[in-house]
């Protein structure tokens, strides 16, 4: 590890540590500001959380995952979602099975409880 990538890696530590100082000082401020009304405390932990995700999406790991984030979307938007008739298609053979199965399991549950009954007394 260089010299350089020791700093860089310092410079995380500190950066993920203010997050966390960040956050914790929002959970702390909503609690201690009970009083003051549900909306401005809202608003102020979007602010907070704002701001904590912001320092975040500056260290390395924060890069890595909006870079994953985003190549998500692209992949997300190749998909070919079924149309309409499909989606009812394979919900309707999804049932079916679902009860064939359901039918059986109970033809076998029954006859097996009717042995046991019987061997048993």
């Amino acid at each position: 590890m260089s010299k350089a990538e020791r700093a860089e890696h310092r410079l995380d530590i500190v950066k993920w540590f203010a997050v966390v100082t960040i956050v914790a000082a929002g959970i702390y401020a909503n609690s201690y500001y009970i009083a003051v009304e549900a909306l401005y405390r809202a608003m102020a932990g979007v602010l907070i959380a704002s701001v904590a995700l912001a320092v975040a999406l500056q260290t390395e790991k924060g890069a890595a995952v909006w870079d994953l984030a985003k190549e998500a979307r692209i992949e997300v938007r190749k998909v070919v979602w079924p149309t309409p008739q499909e989606t009812s298609q394979t919900t309707l053979i999804v049932v079916v099975a679902v009860l064939f199965v359901a039918l059986i399991l109970w033809a076998l549950d029954s006859t097996l409880s009717w042995g046991v009954q019987g061997l048993l007394g």
